[in-house]
């Protein structure tokens, strides 16, 4: 499939670099900001999206109320450039030596902690790509612990990365930053009430599903609360859940509306049948961690490990 739809689009008559451009317009859903997580400037990313439509003849992107969506030749496009850069990425660490450790040949087992944003948006996208690159190294997935417990089994080595929305604060931890999500608001795409554009007013008269495992106080903690409350405005909570994953299929099958990151958004919104919709609020961005030990913090397939996760959220 991968072979298939990219020899089609002639090889020769294309700069490959326009694939990487074609890929961060896909995932970022907006020109300006993949113009800035490749470093380009502006007028140099309009140019090369030209470039790339003449090339393929397809507009490729159209622009609308929430940003550059995709045409049906560029969503055929999307997954197979995203396997080819990603085959391209595995190719170029198997000539990349890392100290002493030859992943390759590596059994070592791995124990990640993710939360549900990192269940659906990370580690499909790592998962396959470690298969090709280092197929002998088994990843354990879990979901707990939290908090303190977190950082005591991160120190004792029981695991061995931990992929959060916070940071831990224990000086015997190292932290790094992976990306920064913004937030969308999702409905159904046949929502009797909610067209292309959701008002602020529309926003606060729908019924919410939201995420609710925010300690003691409650959902007043979130982030889309926080905000509400400094506007001296609530919202109609109707329905508090455990996590992000299961809000996009409630609104599936309701009139509710959920907010949620982007990323995790733009991976329920087509097989679930669901418009995302700028939410109709000035929220911050939530940034996304991972955490190790100090103690490991030289080990080489550790450092291998926590490279390679950053290299491939940064395109994400």
């Amino acid at each position: 499939m991968v072979n298939t739809l990219i020899h089609a689009m002639n090889l020769r008559s294309i700069d490959l670099n326009l694939l990487t451009i074609f890929d961060a317009i896909v995932a970022e859903g907006n020109q300006s900001r993949a113009a800035s997580r490749l470093g380009m400037s502006q007028p140099a990313m309009s140019n090369a999206l030209n470039r790339l439509r003449v090339a393929l003849d397809d507009p490729l992107f159209v622009r609308t109320a929430q940003g550059m969506a995709p045409t049906a030749r560029a969503r055929a496009l999307a997954e197979p450039v995203r396997q080819a850069l990603d085959l391209v990425q595995a190719g170029l660490e198997r000539v990349r030596r890392a100290d002493d450790f030859d992943y390759r040949s590596s059994t070592r087992s791995v124990v990640i902690v993710v939360d549900d944003y990192g269940d659906t948006v990370i580690m499909p996208r790592f998962m396959n790509w470690l298969t090709q690159t280092a197929p002998g190294v088994r990843v354990r997935i879990r979901r707990d612990p939290v908090g303190a417990a977190l950082s005591r089994k991160l120190r004792d080595g029981s695991v061995d990365l931990a992929v959060q929305y916070f940071r831990q604060r224990d000086g015997e931890l190292q932290a790094r930053q992976l990306l920064n999500e913004e937030f969308v608001s999702m409905v159904r795409e046949d929502h009797p009430t909610v067209g292309d554009n959701l008002s602020l007013a529309q926003y606060l008269a729908l019924p919410h599903v939201v995420f609710g495992r925010l300690g003691r106080q409650g959902i007043r903690n979130s982030i889309v609360d926080r905000e509400l409350r400094r506007l001296g405005l609530t919202r109609h909570i109707a329905l508090q859940v455990p996590g992000f994953q299961s809000m996009p299929i409630i609104v599936q099958n309701t009139d509710f509306v959920c907010t949620l990151p982007r990323r995790m958004a733009q991976a329920y919104a087509h097989q679930l049948r669901l418009k995302t919709l700028k939410t109709p609020l000035d929220l911050p961005s939530l940034p996304l961690y991972m955490a190790w030990s100090r103690s490991i913090d030289r080990d080489p397939a550790h450092r291998w490990l926590r490279n390679s996760l950053y290299e491939l959220c940064r395109r994400l």
